[in-house]
């Protein structure tokens, strides 16, 4: 590569230093008293349940609530009131703050207990409530002691052994929390018989207190899966305890870093994958008692010595206590033809539920192992809910999306002794291994021409070894309960409940919208006070329904693949381009991501909320490596989430990650957005242009061609987060922001020159000696303009800004307008109905109404979706199609993402001045 010339050098040296007052001045401010008085939108605000019933049988729930710029002070305690004005015990902390320093997000935590019930909560400035039992954490020992007033866990610090015992009381519940791994070194043929396999338990290497009360305390416990010497599949696991709760909830994470090469049947495959605990059986056998949840809230009840249906009648209130669950009255008051006879019931020690596809689950059991197996019943999909115990008490557990993330399975065995054992498999051992290996030969594909070729033909972007799952991580997420006794019925359909649809509080929309986040302007409620507005409405419905709905008809599911969506549909086939290249799944391409969120933040509805919650899930874990050469960086959209070599920074967009962790305080979601802060390194990794440069080329650290849209919108939203959140490198990402910010509006063209020379060192952009004009449709679909929109906001710097709004001014223009502004026409572009929203935030910016016009005329008729689209499915059956559903052959993910969010910022900005 050739030197930077001195002039350019120079230039940047200005742009650095003027960032550097900048940063500097935003330093002073951060650090200002903020003023103590509420604005609008800050006080009181109601908190509503995302869906009824409210925090049920959960151990509590945690809301993130945003605050106008100036509201709150940094110290600001609050407080939560019930409906019938009584106080609600809170534990309160700060997620983000704005460039002043006042409270941006704030995190709020109840639990379960008085006014935690059904109906809505109001939240206050003043001093919060404590609650009656608080959760406490003591360090000081050779275990990390959580107790919620009600349950005490006792956590390891080293060893196999997470959690060694869960008591109620003076009665311990549940001992030997630990994980466990099977691997199957080589994968079956069809002609060959079992092949053994090999167990990993879980080995703990740190334990992290990372809050600890009094409402709230959460563990976080990193390790490795060991046998022997070899340790692989990193781990880490977040227990979460609220006050006065018999339950706990877990968020367990793994990373893949085993080796499975493709035509090689030996490997590091996956056999079961599981958290287990042993229960302590203290009771009597006819006083165990078995419940495996089915359908809905739909159980198996039974004893593991049975007293009901015998030949003999023990008496009609024994037989009613133990369906019940209840402690039985002493036999020698039974029908003594059933006392005496006790010893020949059998005991039925071993339960298996196995989910090993979206459609169907068995239940089985025996008496103990060495021994046959019996039917217990079936069904589609089961809750992922179970209970093991007795009359003195037993342990309830749970599975989250336990038949959307399949194949699963429940285990208890050994209820018949003195200790069972409860397994939750999170992959099912009686399923095929899981088998990642890349799904094609490579087809001859060894030269970038090659290559090229492919990419012509199957819209995939093949590379010999880059189809690998090295780095990729999934969460899953567990709830169990320490229970004094067999709960009753109605209770464990709570408990079923919670691990269906754990409980969520949420903000309203109209706080979100006053609190100006997520960009300011970009939303606003539906708004169906006109026709006009009205068909918009209902477009956004008809999508969100249709899409919502492929996800059952096609199938989406399983456990690395739930919470995606596919990219093209194949009319011909009447299917999901599913096999095809780069039309398969989607990876966030274009960003439904946002579409789903910007859609939630404007309505509030809990069914959207929950689609986006498990795209967030999956495509901030699945789509990114987090591990190895790539970490960092994502897979663009495939017939595996892995497949493609394009591996980029955009798919590790924390743009996409935002909204779930301020709206709820997960802190996985954080861990992945902190990751990003260091991303731009990945630069020096992977060429994207290794396949069209004709030029030898070396990467300079001091010189990194950075793109303004795609790259750039991907390194500047994780500087923005770390910075607002105040993460532990929120300096370096501030002065980041700031620097590339004016590095930018220094450029000749501004955004238009399309990329800069990037020093990774000192986080500025060279200025370029000559204009140029580089355009692409893609710059601004991977959240451009909604970060644009919320940096203009929160930083005072009019160079960036004009330069910005110049793009959007520009991009929908005609080619004479362009090249009249730059000299030179933009050359062909897409998109101009997704870009439409740029013309719509550069008319309200701007007041200019001919942009205003513009905006509506590109939304309505140019590409993508129209109103004379269909807007309607067609019925599909046999043998047209494999399962009978409904198609919308014309709808594809990109128009739809594009559209999507055009129709929202569109109508937020510019719903007043709509064609007639």
């Amino acid at each position: 590569m050739s030197p930077i010339p001195r002039r350019s050098l120079l230039k940047a040296a200005a742009v650095a230093g003027a960032a550097a007052q900048f940063s500097w001045a935003l330093g002073a401010r951060d650090a200002e008293a903020v003023p103590a008085a509420a604005a609008d939108g800050a006080d009181p605000v109601t908190l509503d349940w995302l869906e009824d019933g409210g925090l049920g049988a959960a151990p509590g729930t945690t809301v993130g609530v945003p605050w106008p710029m100036g509201a709150h002070r940094p110290d600001q305690s609050f407080a939560v009131t019930d409906a019938d004005g009584g106080h609600v015990p809170v534990q309160t902390w700060p997620l983000a703050y704005w460039p002043d320093g006042s409270l941006k997000w704030t995190a709020h935590a109840v639990a379960t207990g008085t006014g935690t019930g059904t109906g809505k909560l109001t939240l206050t400035t003043g001093t919060p409530a404590e609650p009656a039992r608080k959760v406490t954490v003591d360090s000081g020992g050779g275990t990390i002691d959580v107790s919620t007033g009600v349950i005490t866990a006792k956590i390891g610090k080293n060893g196999s052994t997470l959690i060694k015992s869960v008591t109620r009381g003076s009665t311990e519940i549940a001992r030997n929390g630990r994980l466990v791994l099977l691997r199957q070194p080589e994968i079956e043929d069809e002609d060959q018989g079992t092949v053994r396999t090999e167990r990993f338990d879980g080995a703990v290497s740190a334990v992290t207190v990372e809050q600890d009360g009094p409402v709230r305390a959460v563990v976080r416990v990193d390790g490795k899966h060991r046998k022997g010497d070899r340790e692989w599949l990193p781990f880490t696991i977040r227990l979460y305890f609220y006050a006065g709760s018999d339950s706990f909830r877990m968020v367990h994470t793994i990373t893949y870093d085993g080796k499975q090469e493709p035509g090689k049947a030996s490997g590091d495959f996956i056999r079961g994958l599981g958290v287990r605990f042993t229960v302590p059986m203290r009771d009597a056998a006819y006083d165990r008692h078995i419940r495996i949840g089915g359908e809905g809230t739909g159980l198996l009840r039974e004893a593991v010595q049975g007293v009901t249906g015998l030949r003999r009648d023990p008496g009609a209130a024994v037989q009613a206590a133990q369906y019940e669950g209840k402690k039985l009255p002493d036999p020698a008051t039974w029908d003594q033809r059933v006392t005496t006879r006790l010893r020949y019931i059998p005991h039925w020690g071993d339960y298996t539920l196995a989910q090993l596809s979206a459609d169907g689950f068995t239940v089985r059991k025996r008496t103990k192992k060495g021994h046959g197996w019996i039917t217990a019943g079936g069904g589609r999909r089961a809750s992922g809910f179970g209970y093991v115990g007795g009359a003195s008490g037993g342990l309830s557990f749970g599975l989250r999306d336990f038949w959307e993330k399949f194949p699963a399975q429940l285990d208890i065995r050994d209820a018949h002794t003195d200790q069972a054992t409860v397994t939750l498999w999170l992959w099912s051992p009686e399923a095929q291994p899981m088998d990642l290996r890349f799904y094609h030969d490579g087809m001859g594909q060894d030269t970038y021409a090659e290559q090229l070729e492919g990419l012509n033909i199957t819209y995939e972007d093949h590379e010999p070894g880059f189809g690998t799952p090295y780095g990729i991580a999934r969460t899953s997420e567990l709830l169990f309960w320490a229970n004094d006794s067999t709960p009753t019925a109605a209770t464990l359909a709570r408990q079923a409940e919670a691990v269906r649809v754990l409980p969520q509080l949420a903000a309203p929309p109209r706080q979100l919208i006053r609190a100006k986040v997520f960009g300011p302007g970009l939303y606003s409620e539906p708004d169906r006070s006109t026709p006009a507005k009205a068909r918009i409405e209902d477009h956004l419905d008809f999508l969100f329904t249709y899409y919502k709905d492929q996800v059952e008809t096609r199938r989406w599911y399983g456990f690395w693949d739930y919470g995606d969506i596919m990219h093209t549909y194949d009319s011909a086939r009447h299917v999901w381009r599913y096999d095809i290249g780069g039309y398969a799944w989607d990876n966030s391409e274009l960003s439904p991501d946002l579409w789903l969120w910007y859609a939630y933040l404007r309505s509030g509805r809990s069914d959207i909320f929950r689609f986006a919650e498990a795209m967030t899930r999956h495509t901030g874990e699945v789509d990114v490596y987090h591990l190895g050469t790539w970490a960092g960086l994502g897979t663009r959209h495939g017939v595996q989430h892995f497949a493609d070599s394009a591996k980029q920074q955009r798919i590790a967009n924390t743009t996409y990650r935002r909204f779930y962790y301020f709206l709820t305080a997960d802190e996985r979601v954080g861990d992945l957005m902190h990751a990003n802060v260091d991303s731009d390194e990945t630069f020096l990794v992977l060429d994207p242009q290794r396949k069209v440069r004709t030029d030898p080329y070396t990467p300079d650290r001091h010189a990194l061609s950075i793109g303004f849209g795609t790259d750039w919108s991907g390194l500047v939203s994780a500087w923005l987060t770390e910075w607002e959140r105040k993460g532990p490198k929120w300096e370096k990402a501030r002065a980041r922001v700031l620097s590339t910010m004016a590095g930018i509006a220094a450029q000749p063209n501004g955004f238009v020159q399309g990329s800069g020379l990037y020093d990774l060192d000192t986080g500025e952009f060279a200025v370029a000696d000559k204009p140029a004009v580089s355009v692409s449709h893609l710059s601004a679909v991977f959240g451009l303009n909604e970060l644009c929109a919320e940096l203009i906001h929160l930083v005072d710097m009019p160079k960036f800004k004009e330069a910005y709004l110049d793009y959007c001014r520009y991009f929908n223009a005609t080619k004479a307008e362009q090249a009249a502004r730059y000299g030179t026409h933009f050359g062909s572009l897409l998109l101009f109905q997704g870009h439409s929203r740029l013309d719509a935030y550069a008319a309200v910016q701007t007041g200019d109404p001919a942009l205003a016009a513009r905006a509506w005329a590109k939304f309505y008729a140019s590409d993508g979706y129209t109103e004379s689209s269909p807007w309607k499915t067609e019925k599909l059956t046999g043998p047209a199609t494999l399962v009978e559903g409904a198609e919308a052959a014309w709808v594809s993910t990109n128009d739809t993402a594009l559209y999507g969010l055009a129709a929202i910022e569109n109508l937020a900005l510019l719903g007043d001045r709509m064609p007639a």
